[in-house]
């Protein structure tokens, strides 16, 4: 999400922003004032307000109505959206991001030290929000608080709201000639190695005011931020079939892990002649059970017909895996570009193929109707691009 350096969702009005979009669906001040139930000197104010707080004139005031100007034909679909996320026109600007604040910090006190504002000011706005929108939102479980189901779909709500703002203000920092902002990556295990590095490179060199904030997590971590509208897109293995309906994945390139082992490993020796039966009996490492690559080798087993070996330590970590066969005879199942210093070291080695050309698909997790500003589509051409040199490299 790219955010001006100058503004912050925070500062919007949500009134403002109803006003102005009614105004961009309906045409005319009087007809949006109607329709929203304010007077019509209050609608051309709030516009006013707004249009000196982001320093784009919205509308061409003219005697049969109100023409949209290329800033408002920007800003007006994402207001839109947001609103649609918050639902209820009785949510004010400070209720909505008090829920945010208490949602992310898990308590009103840790919610006080990140905002600055007081403890019964958070109260009041969460109390207000509760009562406006008629759900229960907070419950007490013991000396401390938890969101209620309801409020944790009302926190998502507003993130999600807030994130479409955010991509709102960074269009119009682009119609007004800045780039300065950031795009939020989350990181699976496999794209940090090649992938990643080299597409966030390429970013910089054609965004260099932007940023990029790289989060890293496994699927698990990284999926919930990704729904909350936290990070822009997840990186890394595809999930064999999509997750859910409100997630699509995007194919990039397929990757293929190889057995790797220590220097000196007993199946080292074997030079090219390792079977499965061979793999079978030495420990292994492996990640979880449900990750991509776990599939992977419990499939690599099964269409053998041999049975699978203890795994002593179950680890998606690269780091971990590598100094556990560093010391032992362990073996593991990994993309040689995530090992690819370690290979060159030579403190591991590749022991040979995975049995049954086992791969996997690479890509990016975007949520469902997400649509990116231009800058973020410009990081997924550069991530695409940057896929298929990995992939002619690996072909030649």
């Amino acid at each position: 999400m790219l955010i001006l350096v100058d503004m912050d969702t925070s500062r919007l009005n949500l009134r403002h922003l109803r006003a102005m979009a009614a105004i961009e669906r309906l045409g005319s001040a009087t007809a949006a004032a109607e329709a929203i139930s304010i007077t019509q000197p209050a609608i051309t104010q709030a516009l006013a307000k707004l249009e000196s707080q982001l320093g784009h004139q919205l509308f061409e005031r003219r005697p049969d109505g109100m023409s949209k100007l290329p800033a408002a034909a920007i800003f007006a679909p994402r207001v839109e959206a947001a609103l649609a996320h918050i639902g209820s026109r009785r949510v004010t600007t400070a209720c909505m991001h008090a829920m945010i604040a208490l949602a992310d910090a898990g308590s009103y006190a840790e919610a006080s030290a990140v905002t600055g504002l007081a403890q019964p000011t958070l109260h009041r706005a969460v109390r207000d929000l509760s009562l406006a929108l008629k759900r229960t939102l907070v419950e007490r479980r013991g000396k401390g608080i938890a969101l209620t189901e309801q409020g944790r779909r009302t926190a998502r709500a507003f993130r999600l709201a807030r994130a479409e703002l955010e991509a709102g203000l960074s269009e119009l920092a682009v119609l007004g000639g800045r780039e300065t902002g950031r795009i939020a990556i989350g990181a699976m295990p496999l794209c940090r190695a090649r992938l990643l590095p080299a597409a966030a490179a390429a970013f910089h060199r054609k965004h260099p005011e932007a940023d990029v904030v790289i989060v890293e997590g496994s699927f698990r971590e990284l999926i919930e931020p990704l729904r909350d509208g936290v990070i822009d897109m997840m990186i890394g293995a595809l999930r064999p079939a999509a997750p859910a309906d409100d997630l699509v994945q995007n194919e990039l390139f397929v990757d293929r892990p190889v057995v790797l082992g220590r220097r000196g490993h007993p199946l080292a020796r074997l030079a090219g002649k390792v079977t499965i039966t061979d793999l079978a009996r030495y420990p292994w490492t492996i990640s979880a059970r449900g990750t991509p690559l776990r599939i992977q080798w419990d499939r690599m087993f099964a269409r053998a017909g041999v049975a699978p070996p203890r795994i002593p330590v179950e680890s998606g970590s690269v780091i971990a895996n590598r100094e556990i066969l560093r010391k032992s005879d362990f073996l593991t199942l990994l993309s040689p570009d995530q090992v690819a210093v370690e290979l060159e070291a030579g403190w591991l080695v590749r022991i040979c193929e995975a049995p049954g050309n086992l791969e996997r698909m690479i890509g990016s997790t975007t949520r469902t109707g997400w649509r990116p500003t231009a800058m973020q589509a410009s990081f997924l051409q550069l991530l695409h691009d940057t896929a298929r040199d990995i992939t002619l490299s690996k072909n030649l």
